[in-house]
């Protein structure tokens, strides 16, 4: 005999974004805290209703944009003074002012590489697997159906009572998602 494999959790199928806000409510003060939504479009009251708290983005924005920034005009120093100091009629080697643009740019590029990479990282991506794609329901996710998905490593969760407490919700279905 072999032991059954626990499940990744539950998925509940609702028609519209309103039962779904309403129901991701429910589920947080039920207790849950493994939850996590899946929509055809982005559900504004969604993020408030699953308290994903603020994002971390605009400060890795910032470093990336100030590592740019030092390294970009540090760079030029160390070219323009250190390096190879050309004394190109009479001008000062530190010109702080011809440093500026490139420094900018700079700034920008990384600044976007951050953003672009951090947003990337920060959402697990890419992420080629993920168990809901074992649900034969999920591809309608990215047309027209809303999930809530209970993962079984929320301390509260226990299957056949998440089961109950989220066909209490009125969801069109409850699906086992299989690990």
């Amino acid at each position: 005999m072999s032991a059954r494999v626990p499940p990744f959790g539950l998925l509940a199928e609702f028609p519209g974004p309103h039962e779904l806000v309403e129901a991701a409510k429910k589920v947080r003060s039920g207790g849950y805290r493994e939850i996590d939504a899946y929509t055809p479009y982005p559900v504004e009251e969604l993020a408030e209703a699953l308290h994903l708290g603020r994002s971390h983005i605009p400060k890795i924005v910032l470093a990336g944009g100030l590592v740019g920034a030092l390294g970009g005009y540090g760079l030029e120093y160390w070219t323009s003074v250190v390096a190879y100091p050309l004394n190109v009629g009479g001008r000062p080697l530190h010109s702080w002012p011809a440093f500026i643009p490139p420094a900018f740019e700079t700034t920008v590029l990384l600044a976007a590489f951050a953003a672009v990479f951090g947003m990337l990282a920060l959402n697990g991506l890419p992420q080629p697997y993920h168990p809901v794609f074992n649900v034969d329901a999920f591809d309608r996710a990215s047309r027209d159906r809303f999930f809530l998905c209970v993962e079984s490593r929320d301390p509260r969760f226990d299957l056949e009572a998440t089961r109950r407490f989220l066909e209490g919700l009125g969801p069109t279905r409850v699906l086992e998602v299989e690990s």
